[in-house]
């Protein structure tokens, strides 16, 4: 049977991309989800792995060429019916053999998501010489946005580590050998695997750069030993040139580089010989770099600032007082304050509809939909999970969906699929206490509100002083995008939508 091997999904607003390199040739045994080739496009690096397993059949689209999405790439002939899979293993058989030993099968890095090309190993679960049963967690592999445990693919005995803790892998990397597993299906991979990267070792210089690389470094009048190359088997990626590039524009023309060297430690301040040993330097996990580094990014690029309001809580708990048992009972999950502020967000910004927008170069790109981020704070750190079209949920649906991603969020399994695409952003800080914080956007999005602790404060009601639970709202934007008139309003309606939440109904 011939299976298709298509361009898969390549994101948002990617609609082509170029076939950089094949890892297989036309008779080659593959195993599923072996890798086939790598797609490149003008933002990420997509790898396609096999959807069954078979022999290599015809390649569509040779390397160098632009192919759209969903278009045909290659044929499989399933089974193992195909002569040139056996004739290709046994010629390399030698090589695997004192990697893996016999029976041996290899853990690898598991598909890791469009974008992300490496991992670094933050636990082995499993220490050499531990029985381990198939499907048994491994180890975990921590990204620079979720964090990935690796199962046993058979059953044996942990014979080997590749990649101790603290080790970066890249998305192709082998972990570790499993010994005395039963021969089957699952060594084949790792012969072909083997097979694939054994005729490279010997000249890994033959390997072929991204067609954009090469270009990219003409153009710069760069050469390939002037480029490190973060692709499969360091080939050379067009972000690599860009990387150098910058560096190279950035270093500096004087021949006096030893002067920056120790200006590396200024920003540091003396420690005292007493508190020295009373220190304890711990590396920043990727996931926390990222974090710092987009925050920092957002405050470079977009003109934040951030505007005030507060809002009287009275009617809204009330509400959901009356009404919180029968709603549990009925749709099997709390009522809480945040589906109301999600769904006053939504009518704020079919109004005022810049917040929900983003700046695209030159181009200001509107969102007919919202997907509200709501920021979720774990112990590896924070994180942004996104409800897709908010705008369109009920009460019920949005609480089952913000109960189901606030946990996901804190056992570390979200996809980065369910990070990515949010339009607008809610930070909920009230619930460490803070009564008053300017957060920060979420870039490409414009907005994000802030939420507080709900406090009871003297407030004058009809002339008359009166304690009312009062929350303080911040609503950051992009004034390069949404003008001071625009974040006001947009405010005021979230508020007047909390104060009377019949408006909600009303739509007014």
């Amino acid at each position: 049977m011939t299976i298709e091997v298509r361009v898969p999904t390549l994101g948002e607003s990617v609609t082509e991309a170029t076939v950089a390199t094949w890892f297989k040739k036309p008779g080659d045994a593959v195993a599923v989800d072996e890798m086939l080739c790598e797609l490149e496009t003008d933002k990420v690096t997509v790898e396609v792995p096999a959807p069954a397993a078979g022999a290599m059949g015809e390649i569509v689209a040779a390397e160098g060429e632009t192919v759209g999405v969903d278009a045909l790439l290659a044929t499989i002939t399933a089974g193992e019916g195909a002569a040139p899979a056996p004739a290709a293993a046994p010629a390399p058989a030698a090589a695997p053999a004192p990697t893996a030993g016999g029976g041996g099968v290899d853990v690898m890095v598991p598909t890791l998501g469009e974008s992300v090309t490496e991992a670094t190993v933050s636990t082995w679960f499993k220490q050499v010489g531990d029985a381990v049963a198939q499907d048994e967690m491994l180890c975990e592999l921590e990204t620079d946005k979720v964090s990935v445990e690796v199962p046993a693919p058979a059953a044996g005995v942990l014979a080997e580590i590749v990649a101790p803790e603290g080790a970066t892998v890249n998305a192709s990397a082998k972990l570790a050998v499993i010994s005395g597993a039963a021969a089957g299906a699952v060594p084949a991979p790792a012969v072909a695997a083997t097979v694939a990267g054994g005729g490279d070792s010997a000249g890994g210089k033959d390997i072929a750069n991204a067609p954009s690389a090469e270009k990219a470094m003409a153009e710069a009048g760069l050469s390939a030993d002037q480029v490190r190359g973060t692709g499969r088997d360091g080939r050379i990626m067009k972000e690599d040139v860009v990387s150098a590039v910058a560096a190279a524009s950035s270093a500096p023309v004087s021949p006096a580089p030893v002067a920056p060297a120790p200006a590396a430690p200024a920003p540091r301040a003396p420690v005292a010989a007493q508190d020295a040993g009373r220190e304890e330097r711990v590396r920043m996990t990727r996931l926390r770099q990222t974090i710092a580094k987009r925050l920092k990014d957002a405050q470079n690029t977009a003109a934040i600032l951030t505007t005030f309001n507060e809002v009287d809580m009275t009617e809204v708990m009330a509400l959901r007082s009356q009404y919180k048992d029968q709603f549990e009972k009925k749709h099997g999950v709390r009522l809480g304050f945040m589906s109301f502020f999600t769904k006053a967000c939504c009518h704020a910004l079919k109004e005022v509809p810049e917040v929900n927008a983003e700046i695209d170069g030159t181009d200001i790109v509107y969102k007919n939909f919202v997907h509200m981020g709501v920021a979720a704070g774990t112990p590896q750190g924070l994180v942004v999970p996104v409800i897709r079209d908010a705008d369109s949920m009920s009460f019920a649906a949005i609480e089952k969906a913000i109960a189901e991603k606030g946990k996901r969020a804190r056992d570390g399994k979200l996809s980065m699929e369910e990070m990515q695409g949010g339009t607008f952003t809610i930070s909920n800080g009230g619930v460490y206490g803070s009564l008053m914080s300017s957060p920060i956007l979420n870039p490409p999005q414009s907005g994000i509100l802030g939420m507080h602790k709900i406090q009871d404060r003297p407030m004058v009601i009809n002339g008359e002083i009166k304690i009312r639970p009062m929350m303080y709202l911040a609503l950051s934007y992009d004034h390069r995008i949404v003008d001071g008139k625009g974040a006001v309003t947009f405010l005021v309606r979230v508020k007047e939508a909390l104060e009377d939440p019949r408006r909600l109904l009303m739509d007014l």
